[in-house]
């Protein structure tokens, strides 16, 4: 049988491995340094935790994980069980009898069941981040995958906006890091009820704010169609519009809106949060940080974000992906397990989109795919007992290295050497034990020299 791996998912190489060893290192410090605590939650759930949860067509990609020794039912419940099978087809949550767990959909209901079970022992307000794989039975494709990492920080037990200004904070030291021209766009579940209000379907505010969300893939004129199969007004269109069109910097933008939102409390609310949070930002950012945009458009986590909502993109102009981070404040989401009133703010980092995007523009330091970065040759005999002297010097004095493990002809670990990318090669022969030197090769420029050991460990120690 040809070996394979499910459709989805992925092998990483050790130079991909250190690559995202590199990523998720430098958002840790970041996280680390804005005084986040890490958390990790199991890879499965009980299935009631996460059904429900991400809306209907979550729900449909939710992994389910059958029940073990169902080989061991009894003939009354292998016929319950035969009349489930059909339930899971159309439903996205079937009986105890077939399942009971799944693999977690993201890291953000997790947290919160989590939350919810250790709130007596958390110090309030709760900032954590996590880093761990989610599986969605989402069709693959680019910058889509079944298996995905996600890197998720939040704050919960506090409803100051100075939380979300510190998430656009981390947002814009940690692309800044890495070297990736990003936008950070902001909007408000609050204002997108405002808009909902004015053009007269306070009631249809998830059909426009959907229909809205298109506009960067089909235009003004394909939202204009949208709005209307859904049953909204010219009128009601043409005020939409107009919101929607408002431009300049994000302060005239948050000035108009306060003006378009006159007839609408929840409108003048999330202008006000707005401005406050991007206030705050600026504050801890002076003169500098990633570009952030006003965006009414922007509608994400509609299901549970409550306050502001924030989504991430490359700005590079031969980047074609999709976001590649995002969040929002969610006043309740512990109150789906019962804690009621402990508002939360997070956002995650969408690792695997933003690998590809580093990759595809090459960002990651040239350094990181080469591992170790020298090699000893082994010539065998007492010469391999001196190899392995120089070696544990070497790695004492904190130089990455290793020994080819046998005595094979010279010619076939040279090869090695260069296969593997070596930026130099130590050949610690008989001449060289004799006189306590070591032949020194520079895989990059071609020069060879021979040089006392300490010497040569010195030279690579600060190369």
């Amino acid at each position: 049988m040809k070996p394979s791996i499910p459709q989805g998912t992925r092998d990483f190489s050790p130079e991909v491995v250190r690559k995202r060893q590199y990523l998720f290192n430098t958002l840790r410090n970041i996280f680390e340094l804005y005084g986040f605590q890490p958390l990790e939650t199991p890879a499965m759930e009980n299935l009631v935790t996460l059904t429900g949860k991400y809306g209907e067509e979550g729900d449909r990609l939710i992994f389910k994980i059958l029940n073990n020794g169902l080989h061991e039912k009894n003939e009354n419940d292998k016929a319950k069980l035969n009349a489930e099978w059909a339930n899971m087809l159309t439903k996205p949550y079937t009986s105890p009898v077939v399942t009971e767990r799944a693999l977690r959909y993201d890291l953000t209901i997790p947290f919160a069941r989590y939350v919810v079970m250790h709130q007596n022992d958390l110090a309030l307000p709760f900032r954590r981040y996590q880093m761990q794989p989610v599986w969605r039975a989402d069709r693959p494709q680019k910058g889509r995958y079944r298996e995905f990492w996600q890197c998720d920080a939040d704050v919960v037990g506090s409803t100051s906006l100075i939380n979300e200004a510190e998430l656009l904070s981390i947002y814009s030291q940690a692309f800044h890091q890495l070297g990736l021209p990003v936008v950070i766009k902001v909007n408000s579940r609050k204002l997108l009820q405002g808009l909902s209000v004015i053009c007269g379907y306070p009631e249809k505010m998830m059909d426009i704010t959907i229909a809205m969300d298109k506009l960067d893939k089909i235009g003004w004129s394909g939202v204009t169609t949208e709005l209307q199969a859904r049953g909204i007004s010219d009128e009601g269109i043409a005020t939409l519009e107009n919101a929607i069109m408002i431009t300049g910097t994000n302060a005239e933008k948050l000035d108009a809106f306060e003006r378009v939102m006159a007839g609408s409390e929840a409108g003048r609310a999330g202008v006000a949060e707005i401005r406050k949070s991007l206030a705050y930002y600026e504050t801890l950012n002076p003169g500098k940080g990633a570009e952030v945009v006003v965006d009414i458009s922007l509608a994400r986590g509609l299901n549970y974000y409550t306050g502001v909502i924030v989504e991430v993109v490359c700005s590079h102009p031969d980047v074609k992906m999709g976001s590649i981070g995002g969040g929002g404040r969610y006043d309740d989401l512990t109150g789906l397990f019962g804690l009621k009133g402990l508002s939360g703010v997070g956002v995650s980092f969408g690792i695997d989109r933003i690998y590809d995007v580093l990759d595809e523009l090459g960002l990651f330091p040239e350094q990181l795919v080469q591992g170790a970065r020298v090699m000893l040759v082994n010539f065998g005999g007492e010469n391999e007992v001196f190899a392995l002297n120089i070696l544990a010097q070497l790695r004492k004095a904190g130089v990455a290295a290793e020994v080819y493990p046998d005595a094979a002809k010279f010619d076939k670990q040279m090869k090695y050497a260069n296969k593997r990318g070596f930026a130099y090669v130590l050949m610690p022969g008989d001449e060289e034990r004799a006189a306590g030197q070591v032949s020194v090769k520079n895989f990059v420029t071609g020069e060879q020299q021979r040089m006392a050991v300490g010497d040569a460990i010195t030279l690579l120690s600060e190369s």
